[in-house]
């Protein structure tokens, strides 16, 4: 039998992804996302009409578990224990995506900025920020706040030259993000 819709899906957005880092998005064309998957324009149409397609299938993917994250953290009760937890979360969620969709985001932001996924995902960053430190909190609360959720997605590129694992990666930034927000005055319910 064939392959399942699914893993053709999957496997285009795998393909695109690796032709946008080799060649930036703009420069890849579907044409060439057709040829890397040896199957024709036509069969590459029947599951995205365009590399906006793939990137939104991509995105609406990361956009609904970070929705489920910021569902979560609103139920809770605003305590120190609660933030620590977004922060884990999220890192679950970044590293549990891999670095492929997160380092499109970055090596492509004039894009980002074009797309309409950018901005939900630029929502989606901020409704997190507030949960970590409300807009009452001090401006130096809100800072390190913002400054936690950058150093996760910052700890997937930081160390790609060095000789570390993905876990310890992941380590580094979560004990980061975890400081930045452990000092904060945070009002407890």
């Amino acid at each position: 039998m064939g392959e399942h819709r699914g893993d053709t899906r999957a496997r285009i957005q795998a393909v695109a992804l690796e032709l946008f880092a080799e060649q930036g998005y703009e420069k890849t064309s579907l044409r060439e996302i057709a040829e890397r998957l040896n199957v024709t324009k036509a069969a590459l149409y029947y599951h995205f009409k365009t590399k906006e397609d793939i990137i939104v299938s991509l995105f609406d993917d990361a956009l609904a578990r970070l929705d489920d994250l910021i569902a979560w953290g609103r139920e809770q009760p605003a305590t120190l224990e609660t933030r620590q937890e977004l922060v884990r979360r999220y890192a679950d969620q970044l590293y549990g995506s891999g670095p492929g969709i997160m380092r499109f985001a970055q090596e492509n932001q004039g894009t980002m900025r074009d797309l309409a996924v950018g901005e939900k995902l630029r929502c989606r960053v901020k409704d997190l920020i507030e949960l970590l430190a409300d807009r009452k909190a001090p401006l130096t609360e809100q800072l390190k706040s913002a400054m936690a959720v950058f150093t996760l997605n910052a700890a997937l590129f930081t160390f790609r030259d060095y000789d570390i694992t993905e876990e310890e990666r992941r380590a580094t930034g979560i004990a980061v993000a975890l400081e930045l927000i452990s000092g904060s005055s945070h009002a407890e319910s």
